[in-house]
């Protein structure tokens, strides 16, 4: 079995800022090839102050990439043989492992849920225990570090252009759902030849909501097997882990992103099982949970998680796909 594909954060393998068909793909793999990147957070303000590692990499990346539209460094894009529009790339998040051993959160002037209440910039960092996978806070908490990518998606259509990568959209993007830890699988909508998945935003831990606008922002090494899936279309990332699946909704309305994720997990049920529309409403009533994914991306998210238990016993083998 060939090694991953392993790609380092420099000047050539990241962009900052945004998602463009027009990006050049730093790798291409096969569908079915595991890819494993490293990634960075952080501008230069964003960087520890002493005792912490800043890793060499980060310096030449801010002096040769300019951040445009958002702040979010993501390693590739990498580029799948034969994906076209209209596919679907697997994503199954195989491994992330804490890169740096400190992190930051951020709050800012007129962003995060309460802006009227927190109206100042105020940074802080945090200790990263890579071994322990704890985060130290400055006040001395230690809070158990579950890391995942903030941010992973593909590109979105050529006709679109140059997007921010802070809204997240139907190719993925700033999701910014704590679910999808190492063992998740998360299905992104193909858009434009070759997949181009890219992933940053290292978080160390995340709250539902990231309502003071950051995380535990951090750098991360994922390591993901890319698969392509034909024959079946996605209009909004989907995902499952061994014991949900997940469907997610995005708006500026916080309602209106709930009925997309409740309407998609409608559709996921009734592929899934025997159960009619009218049947998989109730359902979601008695047994799913949808939850506040983030508040502050300009697009709010909602993903709604049904146990695999609730589809009875094709729940085990049933894919967010819907197969």
């Amino acid at each position: 079995m060939a090694s991953p594909v392993q790609i380092h954060p420099e000047p050539g393998t990241v962009h900052w800022g945004y998602f463009d068909a027009a990006l050049p793909p730093v790798a291409e793999v096969e569908s079915g090839d595991t890819v494993v990147l490293h990634t960075l957070s952080g501008s230069r303000d964003d960087l520890p102050p002493g005792g912490m590692t800043i890793r060499p990499e980060h310096a030449r990346v801010h002096a040769a990439v300019t951040s445009e539209l958002g702040p979010h460094i993501m390693t590739g894009p990498v580029a799948v043989r034969g994906a076209e529009p209209g596919d679907v790339l697997r994503v199954d998040i195989l491994d992330v492992a804490l890169r740096d051993n400190w992190g930051f959160n951020l709050i800012r002037p007129g962003a995060g849920t309460l802006p009227d209440d927190f109206p100042y910039h105020r940074r802080i960092h945090l200790a990263i225990d890579r071994e322990k996978r704890l985060v130290r806070t400055p006040w001395g908490l230690e809070i158990p570090a579950k890391p995942f990518f903030g941010v992973m998606g593909t590109a979105p259509a050529a006709e679109l252009g140059r997007l921010t990568s802070v809204v997240p959209r139907s190719f993925g993007g700033n999701i910014d759902n704590k679910e999808l830890v190492a063992g998740a699988t998360l299905y992104l909508p193909v858009w434009t030849k070759g997949a181009l998945f890219s992933a940053g935003d290292g978080h160390a831990a995340q709250g539902d909501g990231e309502v003071c606008l950051t995380a535990v922002e951090t750098g991360l090494t994922g390591t993901f097997r890319l698969t392509l899936v034909k024959g079946t279309s996605l209009k909004a990332p989907r995902a499952e882990t061994p014991t949900h699946l997940i469907t997610m909704g995005f708006d500026e309305d916080l309602e209106e992103a709930a009925r997309t994720a409740l309407r998609d997990m409608i559709a996921l049920i009734t592929r899934c099982t025997s159960l009619s529309a009218d049947e998989a409403y109730r359902l979601c009533s008695l047994a799913a949970d949808l939850r506040v994914t983030q508040l502050v991306n300009r697009h709010k998210g909602i993903h709604a998680m049904l146990g695999r238990w609730a589809l009875g016993p094709a729940g085990a083998k049933a894919s967010a796909l819907g197969k």
